[in-house]
């Protein structure tokens, strides 16, 4: 049962999505907030699976209560997904940087909310080329006129962790990322988990944003 915690200041889509996601088979919403403040108290008691949260808010707005939810050690399983009708570019680096494990509008179809919420909550990161990689290239483009630098943390990584960061900056799956560098599944993963440990990302999001920001990759390439 993947449990949920649903964060918005507007009743009508606290209810709504609600009702969406209790209707699913495997999911229970087990609380709402309506603010940042609300949603991080709501975790830490209840410890939720997967916290779907707005981004404006009042008292804390969604970027700070996912920093401190995703920063809280007590809930090194819960998952973060924004749920925004704000899909700004800023916005968006902005939620992954502090530990979001994706996006996704208001407007998506219900059953593309349902998806993300169980890819969330099975370690997944809401990746898709159309999507959050483009937002992230419109992001980095606009810094387009300063030279790629090299994040001092990517030092740390081996040639082949490199390779990997790559691939997975470019929405690579595990599976897809063994069969380009003729390696098993098993030595990808590990290779994704090592180079997540090295560079202090919570998920494969902020891979993409270390891959981009360090310019392991360019925007277009």
């Amino acid at each position: 049962m993947t449990r949920v915690l649903v964060v918005d200041d507007q009743a009508l889509i606290r209810t709504a999505v609600r009702e969406l996601l209790d209707a699913q088979s495997g999911i229970e919403v087990v609380g709402e907030a309506t603010d940042g403040e609300e949603a991080v108290a709501l975790a830490a008691a209840l410890r939720p699976d997967v916290v779907v949260c707005d981004i404006r808010m009042p008292r804390m707005d969604g970027i700070e209560a996912t920093e401190r939810i995703c920063a809280d050690p007590a809930l090194g399983e819960t998952r973060v997904l924004i749920l925004t009708t704000f899909e700004e570019d800023d916005y968006v680096v902005a939620a992954l940087r502090a530990g979001a494990s994706g996006f996704i509008g208001k407007g998506a179809e219900p059953d593309e909310i349902v998806h993300a919420v169980l890819t969330v909550d099975e370690g997944g990161a809401l990746l898709s080329p159309v999507a959050t990689r483009a937002m992230i290239e419109k992001y980095v483009r606009r810094a387009a006129t300063a030279a790629p630098r090299d994040a001092p943390s990517l030092a740390m990584l081996t040639e082949r962790e490199r390779e990997v960061l790559a691939l997975v900056a470019r929405g690579r799956s595990n599976d897809e990322v063994a069969a380009s560098l003729f390696i098993s599944p098993h030595t990808a993963k590990t290779h994704v988990k090592n180079t997540m440990l090295k560079l202090g990302a919570h998920d494969r999001a902020q891979l993409v944003i270390a891959a981009y920001e360090s310019g392991l990759l360019v925007p277009g390439e």
